[in-house]
């Protein structure tokens, strides 16, 4: 290494302060092939602090500190937050002003990771990293320190504590935290009950067909592509909130894809194969089903990133089998990714792709993991605290068993996705992308679409969600929902939950913010309004079919939700 260079000098830095093993580290990363050579080009950007927000910052911090001593001489400080909402923490003047310390704490980091002068990309990696650090150090978290499992410890004469070191040892060999009580759930028996069959399978998919529960069904079937990130009974949880069992009931002749869960022996598939391979087969087979000349189709989330892909390479094809297509809460235009965004970089596409974009798996577990610390208080420490430091078992929850019930992704698939959407954004470039052997080119896409977008989501921001009624030609309309990425998409009529709004006019201007600017709110779930716009694309009603599939080549194979969904990662 040269020792006038940057990363020289950084070694040094952390040789002086972390030991030998640190400076080796940091020389062995330098050495790492990432395309390019490692330069002052490649370091860190530079971090500076606005001193105007560094003064005012310091004058609140000093302020407010001297607040919170004045309380804690008058006894217990007043804290606002869930984690020391407990009467042991209220009745315990030091565990409440420990509290009320690190929020202050808190804020004040937080604030300085606003105070921070460089490119949005750095300050929202900063403000991640701080986000995580002080979600992982709330006095809540340990239990020297968490006055409610202390008193819990008491009462129960420590019985707590060892409940919590046993459901820590269970879930250390389950490999993963426990959200809710997985004993009580089984796909099959009490979530992803509807009534149907597996009408044909490949190494891929099996594509399930759904019993009618109308005398009559439309014409068109309707096709669900649900991402293969999670499993599809995200969409079937309940007879209650289920879309699959909403869309029958609706008279819709329903066929769902459900993915298999790869392991090694699919290690080597590619998004060209699940395109292929997956949607269209899917379509295919089913308009051999039943015989339709083009069907309707729904995509959520990755799912309906696949769909889009299947269908610029069918309309490339000159083939136009889907007369209209539904995106739930999918990114199409990837310019704005939200929080995700702060690990996508050349350097870390660069380096999936040379750990697994020839071949191996990203672990479910993984991608699990990442998500829920996106929201690390709620989905990560919230548990931590209520099954080791309480003893507690959580509560059944049909939403969380599905959320730890991951998937693996094939490495090629998942390097391929990551560099050609988040990284590059190249399916909005006409002709920069090839799939299947076709030019991709959505403006090729003539079919009416519906539009979903969540107005909380972390995953696919509102106006990523926004974004695909810029690119996609055909006519469109475009709802938003309440809440966040799952609970904003099911969101059943008989709940009269949360509102959607609708732009009567049906203008869509450029960006989502004028949009909402002639946006009216509905009270109620946007299922209703969705299911009168797929009734006009869906043509006359005919008899329900009597039975699953067709003749000896599609015939039932098992029943619904099949055998593929019940694989584990």
């Amino acid at each position: 290494m040269n020792s006038d260079s940057p990363w020289a000098e950084s070694a040094q830095q952390f040789q002086q302060i972390f030991g030998q093993s640190w400076a080796q580290a940091l020389q062995s990363f330098q050495k790492l092939d990432l395309g390019k050579q490692a330069s002052a080009t490649t370091m860190p950007p530079a971090v500076q602090f606005s001193p105007a927000k560094l003064q005012a910052l310091q004058q609140q911090y000093i302020k407010e500190a001297q607040e919170l001593w004045t309380q804690g001489l008058q006894g217990a400080p007043q804290v606002k937050d869930k984690r020391f909402s407990g009467e042991g923490w209220s009745r315990n003047p030091v565990a409440a002003f420990s509290a009320a310390a690190y929020l202050l704490n808190a804020r004040t980091l937080m604030g300085l990771a606003d105070a921070v002068e460089a490119d949005e990309k750095t300050k929202a990696r900063i403000r991640f990293g701080v986000e995580q650090w002080m979600a992982a150090m709330a006095p809540s978290n340990f239990l020297a320190f968490n006055a409610e499992a202390q008193k819990k410890a008491i009462e129960t004469k420590g019985e707590s504590i060892a409940k919590g070191m046993q459901n820590l040892l269970h879930d250390l060999s389950q490999g993963h935290v426990s959200m809710t009580d997985e004993s009580l759930f089984e796909v099959g028996r009490n979530v992803a009950t509807t009534e149907g069959a597996v009408v044909y399978e490949n190494e891929l998919f099996q594509l399930l067909e759904y019993k009618p529960l109308t005398p009559k069904v439309y014409e068109r079937p309707f096709l669900l592509v649900p991402p293969c990130i999670n499993k599809f009974y995200i969409l079937d949880l309940q007879p209650e909130n289920s879309l699959i069992r909403y869309a029958v009931e609706q008279g819709h002749r329903t066929f769902v894809v459900s993915w298999r869960n790869p392991h090694e022996d699919l290690s080597h598939k590619t998004w060209d194969d699940y395109v292929e391979d997956g949607a269209i087969e899917a379509i295919n087979v089913v308009q051999s089903i039943t015989g339709a000349g083009q069907i309707n189709a729904l995509g959520f989330c990755v799912g309906g990133t696949i769909l889009s892909n299947a269908l610029a390479v069918l309309a490339a094809r000159g083939e136009e089998p889907v007369a209209s297509a539904t995106f739930l809460t999918t990114l199409i235009d990837f310019t704005d990714t939200g929080i995700l965004d702060v690990f996508i970089d050349e350097a870390f596409v660069k380096f999936r792709e040379m750990q697994m974009g020839h071949g191996g798996l990203m672990k479910g577990q993984d991608l699990a993991s990442t998500f829920s610390f996106l929201r690390p208080n709620d989905l990560v420490w919230n548990y931590v605290v209520g099954n080791y430091l309480k003893g507690e078992t959580p509560p059944p929850f049909d939403l969380l068993y599905w959320n730890s019930d991951s998937t693996n992704l094939p490495g090629p698939f998942y390097a391929w996705y990551l560099r050609n959407f988040y990284l590059e954004n190249n399916l909005v470039k006409p002709g920069k992308l090839t799939v299947c052997g076709e030019k991709m080119d959505l403006s090729n896409l003539k079919m009416p679409v519906y539009i979903y977008g969540s107005r909380e989501d972390h995953i696919v921001p509102i106006t990523a969600a926004y974004a695909s009624t810029q690119v996609l030609p055909g006519k469109k309309r475009f709802v938003m929902g309440a809440s966040g990425h799952i609970a904003g998409v099911i969101n059943p009529p008989a709940k009269g939950k949360r509102s959607h709004w609708i732009r009567a006019d049906g203008k869509l201007p450029a960006t989502l913010d004028q949009w909402l600017e002639g946006a009216t709110e509905h009270p109620g779930s946007w299922w209703t309004d969705w299911s009168g716009w797929l009734q006009t694309h869906a043509g006359k009603q005919i008899p329900a079919p009597k039975g699953y599939g067709k003749g000896t080549k599609f015939k039932a194979l098992e029943p619904a939700p099949g055998s593929y969904v019940k694989q584990k990662a």
